[in-house]
């Protein structure tokens, strides 16, 4: 038989289904007719993170990719196919890569250790270390450095997300999406807004990786 820990789920979306037809008897139907959310979450898997809380949104407003160390990494198709279809199809206007204080990922990251199948994934985070090792070497503080880290992570999957496509034309067209690059705070609960300056690193990114004809700076 299934745990306490297991049926109190079901007890408590229960309870969230009987509040929320409390508040607006329409609200599921209405939830099943569409969704038309403005933002795709890139975030990390760390359960301390859920999108739609941390961001005070509702179900549909939102939609939402996760893995370990919110990486964008261009093989994943996992990642791939979430941001195809929200940008070409849900249309959304802004793209957040949202990292975390703390995050495990970035931690291990950093440890001359052999982690078996998460050696590939979380090179991808060693990457980041050694395009900015002048930088993070002189931060004496450890935790400091790793702090800074998980700042230059969510940069540089930014700029992996502007690589894409999808991103490019629909902003060519349609001046949306935007990128953005975000820091969640789990002490304080706190959103931080990284300001990673946009069509700056488009531009950038166009003169190496434009994919889109006639979108190349001049």
């Amino acid at each position: 038989m299934p745990d306490a820990s297991y049926r109190r789920i079901f007890e408590l979306n229960r309870r969230w289904v009987e509040e929320r037809n409390h508040e607006d008897p329409t609200f599921f139907e209405k939830l099943a007719r569409e969704q038309n959310p403005d933002f795709l979450f890139i975030g990390c898997a760390d359960s301390r993170v859920p999108a739609s809380t941390i961001m005070g949104v509702e179900p549909g407003e939102v939609f939402v990719h996760r893995n370990v160390a919110n990486l964008v990494v261009n093989t994943d198709l996992n990642v791939a196919s979430t941001i195809n279809y929200a940008v070409d199809h849900l249309k959304v206007r802004h793209i957040v890569v949202c990292g975390h204080y703390g995050c495990g990922g970035v931690q291990a990251a950093m440890q001359p250790r052999d982690l078996g199948v998460l050696n590939g994934w979380l090179r991808e985070i060693r990457d980041v270390y050694r395009l900015h090792k002048t930088e993070l070497d002189a931060i004496a503080d450890q935790e400091q450095r790793y702090r800074r880290l998980v700042e230059l992570n969510v940069r540089e999957q930014c700029i992996n997300v502007i690589k894409t496509a999808e991103v490019q034309r629909n902003y060519l067209e349609r001046g949306a999406p935007l990128v953005h690059g975000w820091v969640y705070d789990l002490s304080s609960g706190y959103l931080q807004d990284l300001e990673i300056g946009f069509e700056a690193l488009l531009d950038e990114v166009r003169e190496i990786y434009s994919l889109t004809p006639g979108s190349e700076s001049p």
